[in-house]
């Protein structure tokens, strides 16, 4: 025997088809949040930059400070002294060093970028077999640490007579890496196979397919890859160190360790100079990713979307 509630809510409603009520029901709107999470996000966040942006202050104030002041406390610059940029600028050749950097910079970004490119596009696009021992093989490169290749390396670089040359700090990058290979095929991956399947019914060769449909699809993913290669090369000294002997092929960080050697310890004691020389050389990195920002955080946003 059914009660009165259970009819009623039996009963159809007129006009509406049963099984369509909840359907037509409009979406619950989510639970915001109580406005203190918010407040503590943003202070959290607000006190993690706050945290890294303290040591490159320190450096912009301390290398505007005279000789004496440097190591005062304090994040002012006072005595205000901007002549060490200035005299930084005449006591080693920052100029060549910085251009040295660039044009390094560029053709090993560049090399490893468009290799490494490739190489993900036939990972992710061909079907063979073995191919995933194949990638697995080319991510285990990633476990060996330069150190074990750094003197085959070298001993293959000087049988060619390119030591004291600036060739092999980005020509070793022709063969691609590891983790831009990766990076690319994941998103790669993202990609609807379909579109590439198109193409090639159309008549579209392998080369065609990379460079007219997969090359201006995965901008963003190549732009990341170009940034992260130019950043280590910039940030590069131990490459440098091993190849270079002429002081106009120097880089960016091997110069500084020209400046603190002769102005640092054992020098003659001008940290002044020394922080100016590294203001200039952290300041051009700044602004590329300020310049990337959009591209670069897209890019890593998308990359991980498929497996």
């Amino acid at each position: 025997m059914t009660t009165a509630v259970e009819r009623g809510a039996a009963a159809p409603v007129p006009g509406l088809q049963p099984g369509r009520s909840a359907a037509r029901r409009p979406p619950a709107e989510p639970a915001r949040r109580p406005i203190w999470h918010r407040v503590l996000f943003v202070a959290a966040l607000v006190g993690a930059a706050v945290l890294f942006m303290l040591p490159f202050v320190w450096l912009v104030s301390a290398s505007l400070r005279p000789r004496e002041y440097v190591f005062a406390p304090g994040f002012l610059p006072t005595p205000f002294a901007p002549e060490n940029y200035a005299e930084a600028w005449r006591a080693v050749p920052l100029l060549t060093w910085f251009g040295n950097s660039v044009l390094v910079g560029v053709a090993a970004a560049a090399a490893v970028t468009l290799s490494s490119a490739w190489v993900a596009f036939g990972f992710a696009y061909f079907r063979f077999p073995g191919r995933n021992l194949l990638f697995g093989l080319v991510l285990a490169t990633m476990m060996l640490p330069f150190a074990v290749t750094m003197i085959p390396t070298y001993l293959i670089w000087s049988n060619l007579g390119l030591t004291d040359t600036q060739v092999p700090l980005w020509a070793g990058n022709l063969f691609g890496s590891a983790f831009y290979i990766f990076l690319l095929r994941q998103f790669l991956l993202s990609l609807p196979r379909e579109y590439f399947e198109a193409a090639r019914m159309d008549g579209a060769s392998y080369p065609q397919l990379f460079w007219k449909l997969a090359f201006p699809l995965i901008r963003p993913a190549l732009l990341v890859a170009f940034v992260f290669e130019f950043k280590a090369s910039w940030t590069d000294l131990l490459k440098p160190l091993i190849y270079l002997r002429n002081e106009q092929l120097y880089t960016l960080p091997r110069g500084l360790k020209v400046v603190l050697d002769r102005f640092g310890y054992g020098g003659e004691q001008q940290w002044e100079i020394v922080l100016a020389g590294s203001v200039l050389a952290t300041v051009p990195m700044i602004i590329l990713f300020f310049l990337a920002q959009r591209h670069f955080v897209e890019g890593i946003a998308t990359t991980g979307r498929k497996g």
